[in-house]
C-alpha cells in the first residue's frame, strides 16, 4: 500500500525544503523528493558556493591594496586549490543543518526523481508521485492530499553554444574549475555574468563581457548599471555592449575564439575559456505534467496568487513560475502555499517590496521601482542621490566608490524604489525593504537617527537629499 502525506514536496531547494518545515510546523506529514542534495542550487551550484568564491576574491584583492591601510605585505598569493577547499566546506556545513532540520521536523526524504502520475488505483485525481532511483531499485509510490513543485532551474545555452563543462562553460560548470583560466569571454552582463565578471578579475583573470542589450544589469535603475560599469571597467574588464555572438563563428583548440556583431561590424574575441550566463530555464520536463490540467505560458508554469496551479491541490513555487528567480523570493512563495493549503489566509506576496542583489565588488541592491519604470508607470517622481564618499565609515573601509538613491512619488511622498551600489549594500538594502513594507515616506527614513560612524548614515542622507536638506553633501 502506498504510503499517504499531506504535502509532498518536489525539489529539495531552497524553497522546497523551507516549505516543507513550515508544514511540518503546521502539523502536516511531509514528504521531499530530491534527485540531488538537500539545497538544491542555491547552496550547491548558486548563492552560497559563488558567494564564498567571492569573499575570496575580495579578500584576495584586499590583501593586494593592504599597503593603503598601512599593512606592508609580499609575495602574496593565491591557491585556488584551498579557495575551492573553503567554498566546499562551506556547503557541506550547510548541507549537515540542512539534513538535520528534515530530521527535527520529522520530513521523510526520498532521493529520487520523483514524476506526477495521473488517476490511479491510488488516487481520483493526479498527483500520486512515483519515485525512481538512480540504481535500479523498484520504483515507490507515495500518494499527497497536496503537491508542492519546486524543482527550480537550471543554466540556460544558447544555440551553438552548448555547454562541454571546459571550454564552453555554465556558472554550474565555473564553480568546479580546477584552475583560474588567464582570461575568460563572459557572454551575458546581467547579475550572474556581473558577479562572476567581477570575481575573475579580482583572481586576476583577463574579463571581457559581451552584452547583447546597451546597458549592462538590464533590470537596474540606468544610474546603477552605469556606475557599475565604470567602476567595474576600473578593475580591468573590457564590456562590449550591443554585441550579437555569432554562435557559427566559434572555434575551440586550446582555447575559444568568437565572433560578433557590433552594431553591423563584426569583432573577433579570444580567450582560455567562455562563461555563457544569459539566464534560467525551469525544470518541469518528464516531472508528469502532461498528466494534468496545469497550464505553461514561456515554459513556465501558471498560478494564482497563493501558487495555485489548474489543479486545486497542486502548487508550485521559486523558479519554474517565472517572475523574481531569487533563492528567498522561492522561500516565501513555499510558506504562503503551504499556509494558503492549511487555510491559514496569508497575505498574497507584493513582488515590489522584494530586495535583489548583485555580490559583486562593488556590490549592488534594489527594490521597487526604478526612476524610468516609475516615470513609465505614471508617476511623478521625486530623487535623492547621497554618495558614499561623503560617509566617514566608507573611507575607514576604503571602499568610497557608489551611491544611494532613493525615489519617491512627488504627490504622496511614498517611496516608490531605493538604489544602492557599493560597500556592503546587500546587507543595507534590507533598511529599505522594511521601509517599503510599511509604506514610509523619505521623511521617515531622514527622522531615524542613525548611528556615527556607520555606513547605514547614507540612508538618512539619501532620504534627506530627496528635498534637498542633505547634510553632508
Amino acid at each position: 500500500m502506498a504510503k499517504e502525506y499531506d504535502l509532498v514536496v518536489l525539489g529539495g531547494g531552497t524553497g522546497g525544503y523551507v516549505a516543507a518545515i513550515r508544514a511540518s510546523q503546521l502539523g502536516m506529514q511531509v514528504a521531499v523528493v530530491e534527485k540531488g542534495e538537500l539545497g538544491g542550487t542555491c547552496l550547491h551550484r548558486g548563492c552560497i558556493p559563488s558567494k564564498a568564491l567571492l569573499r575570496s576574491a575580495e579578500v584576495y584583492s584586499q590583501t593586494l591594496h593592504a599597503e593603503e591601510f598601512g599593512v606592508e605585505t609580499s609575495n602574496t598569493s593565491l591557491n585556488f586549490t584551498k579557495v575551492q577547499d573553503r567554498k566546499q566546506a562551506i556547503v557541506n556545513t550547510l548541507h549537515q543543518g540542512v539534513q538535520g532540520l528534515m530530521k527535527k521536523g520529522n520530513i521523510d526524504v526520498f532521493k529520487g526523481f520523483g514524476r506526477i502520475l495521473g488517476p490511479s488505483i491510488f488516487s481520483p485525481m493526479p498527483g500520486t508521485i512515483s519515485i525512481e532511483y538512480e540504481n535500479g531499485d523498484e520504483n515507490t509510490m507515495i500518494v499527497p492530499k497536496n503537491v508542492l513543485i519546486a524543482t527550480g532551474s537550471r543554466p540556460k545555452s544558447l544555440p551553438g553554444l552548448d555547454f562541454d563543462g571546459s571550454l564552453v562553460m555554465s556558472s554550474d560548470d565555473a564553480l568546479q574549475m580546477d584552475r583560474l583560466p588567464e582570461s575568460i569571454v563572459i557572454v551575458g552582463g546581467g547579475v550572474i555574468g556581473i558577479e562572476w565578471a567581477s570575481m575573475l578579475a579580482d583572481f586576476g583573470v583577463k574579463v571581457t563581457v559581451l552584452e547583447y542589450l546597451n546597458q549592462i544589469l538590464p533590470t537596474e535603475d540606468e544610474a546603477i548599471a552605469k556606475e557599475a560599469e565604470r567602476l567595474l571597467k576600473r578593475k580591468g574588464i573590457q564590456f562590449v555592449k550591443g554585441a550579437k555572438v555569432l554562435a557559427d563563428s566559434l572555434s575551440k583548440d586550446t582555447g575559444v575564439t568568437i565572433e560578433a556583431d557590433i552594431n553591423g561590424k563584426k569583432e573577433t574575441f579570444q580567450a582560455d575559456r567562455m562563461l555563457v550566463s544569459v539566464g534560467r530555464e525551469a525544470n518541469t520536463g518528464n516531472i508528469g505534467l502532461e498528466n494534468t490540467e496545469i497550464d505553461f505560458h514561456n515554459g513556465y508554469i501558471q498560478t494564482n496568487d497563493f501558487f495555485q496551479t489548474k489543479e486545486s491541490h497542486i502548487y508550485a513555487i521559486g523558479d519554474v513560475i517565472g517572475g523574481m528567480q531569487l533563492a528567498h523570493v522561492a522561500s516565501h512563495e513555499g510558506i504562503t502555499a503551504v499556509e494558503h493549503m492549511a487555510e491559514q489566509n496569508p497575505l498574497p506576496i507584493n513582488y515590489r517590496n522584494i530586495p535583489s542583489c548583485v555580490y559583486s565588488n562593488p556590490e549592488i541592491a534594489s527594490i521597487g521601482y526604478t526612476e524610468r519604470e516609475a516615470i513609465d508607470g505614471g508617476f511623478e517622481v521625486e530623487t535623492g542621490k547621497f554618495p558614499f564618499k561623503a560617509i566617514g565609515k566608507a573611507l575607514v573601509y576604503g571602499e568610497s566608490d557608489g551611491f544611494v538613491k532613493i525615489i519617491s512619488d512627488k504627490n504622496t511622498n511614498d517611496i516608490l524604489g531605493i538604489h544602492m551600489i557599493g560597500p556592503h549594500v546587500t546587507d543595507m538594502i534590507s533598511e529599505a525593504a522594511l521601509a517599503k513594507v510599511l509604506d514610509a515616506t523619505p521623511w521617515e527614513i531622514a527622522q531615524t537617527i542613525h548611528p556615527h560612524p556607520t555606513l547605514s548614515e547614507i540612508m538618512g542622507e539619501a532620504a534627506m537629499a530627496v528635498e534637498n536638506k542633505q547634510i553632508h553633501g
